[in-house]
């Protein structure tokens, strides 16, 4: 089995800084751990939804994992940065992230505070930097959580065996802004498993990927891969333990 990510919210998982897979406080756990008396952060992403044009929604799936490895892969987030200090906070204690939707005028507000927009097909997507629990910016903390319900117009074509693709649980309802925090777990999940090269590499390529659902008879196959696998501790929509997105990266299925 490979390392098993514990969504503890909406979209909250536990990480440490280093090498998460090797330390006896592993944050693949839901129990409580050193991680929950540190300060907790939060990474908001931001979907934009007008009432006119939503985006279809494997694309803003798709767009919010991207994001995240965007921000992860920034230089800002690393070294000396100006957001590697947040990044190092967040990554430290249990990591959330929270979806949140705009328009309009609540977007354009958005878009105005410290972050970067990642742009679908059909979707955009902000992701910022981390705030405290607690010490969300005005301009986001006013945006709603609900209302993120999505669909996909046509059937997502079948995805590229080649490239990386988050395979979802085909039995599991999630709304949109579920979903994409998520996929945006998994898509964490494996960029901590890649090397540096691989990393680089990933980062060149504009972070491609896909986000499908899976066939139900592969589903189990795919859980007892040795993929990276994220598994919901039940605290929103779904039940404690239940498995939600496997990250099939090529690189890590050569390691298999």
């Amino acid at each position: 089995m490979g390392p098993i990510l514990h969504d503890l919210a909406a979209g909250t998982l536990g990480f440490v800084s280093e090498d998460p897979t090797s330390v006896s406080d592993s944050p693949f756990r839901s129990e409580t751990s050193v991680r929950d008396a540190a300060p907790q952060f939060v990474l908001p992403l931001v979907v934009r939804i007008e009432r006119a044009a939503p985006p279809a929604r494997t694309d803003a799936l798709e767009t919010a994992a991207r994001a995240v490895l965007t921000i992860l892969g920034d230089e800002r987030s690393a070294g000396d940065g100006e957001w590697a200090q947040a990044m190092r906070d967040w990554q430290d204690a249990r990591i959330r992230k929270v979806v949140r939707r705009a328009r309009g005028a609540e977007w354009r507000r958005a878009e105005a505070l410290p972050g970067i927009t990642v742009t679908g097909k059909s979707a955009e997507v902000r992701v910022f930097p981390p705030v405290p629990l607690d010490g969300w910016p005005k301009d986001l903390a006013r945006l709603q959580v609900s209302g993120t319900d999505l669909d996909d117009p046509e059937p997502p074509v079948d995805a590229d065996p080649a490239a990386p693709v988050l395979w979802l649980n085909p039995d599991l309802g999630m709304s949109a802004g579920k979903a994409m925090a998520q996929a945006g777990h998994a898509a964490q999940l494996a960029w901590w498993k890649l090397s540096e090269e691989e990393r680089a590499g990933w980062h060149d390529a504009g972070f491609p990927l896909a986000v499908r659902t899976a066939d139900p008879a592969r589903w189990p196959e795919l859980t007892g891969s040795g993929l990276p696998l994220v598994r919901d501790a039940g605290f929103t929509e779904i039940a404690p333990g239940s498995c939600t997105v496997v990250a099939d990266h090529p690189a890590l299925r050569r390691e298999r």
